[in-house]
């Protein structure tokens, strides 16, 4: 059975920062894309970031470049997420994602993998 399990979440005030870890297991995604979307409360879920298999192609909402990174360990099967300079617009929970449905499309395309997610919350 698949699985992606998120860590890393927690309180943070804002400025501060925080690195979030999925780690895969059931299969490998060392050749599929991987990525994370968030969801605050009341709001829809949204895109944060992906990273291809090999980790030179990053996506990134427009509204996070510069102060968010993706990056992946294909060797430990697990993709990262630093987040830093945090907002309290950033409080949500935060999801990890893999094997996109279209590459082409990578910000709408539905995703087949999610992990649990795990709450990240900024402080004003």
């Amino acid at each position: 059975q698949v699985q992606l399990v998120e860590s890393g979440g927690g309180l943070v005030q804002a400025g501060g920062s925080l690195r979030l870890s999925c780690a895969a297991s059931g299969r490998t995604f060392n050749t599929d894309y991987m990525g994370w979307f968030r969801q605050a409360p009341g709001k829809e879920r949204e895109f944060v970031a992906a990273i291809s298999s090999g980790g030179s192609i990053l996506y990134y909402a427009d509204s996070l470049k510069g102060r968010f990174t993706i990056s992946r360990d294909t060797a430990k099967n697990t993709v990262y997420l630093q987040m830093n300079s945090l907002k309290p617009e950033d409080t949500a929970v935060y999801y990890c994602v893999a094997e996109p449905s279209r590459v082409g499309d990578i910000v709408t395309t539905p995703w087949r993998y999610w992990g649990q997610g795990t709450q990240v919350t900024v402080s004003s």
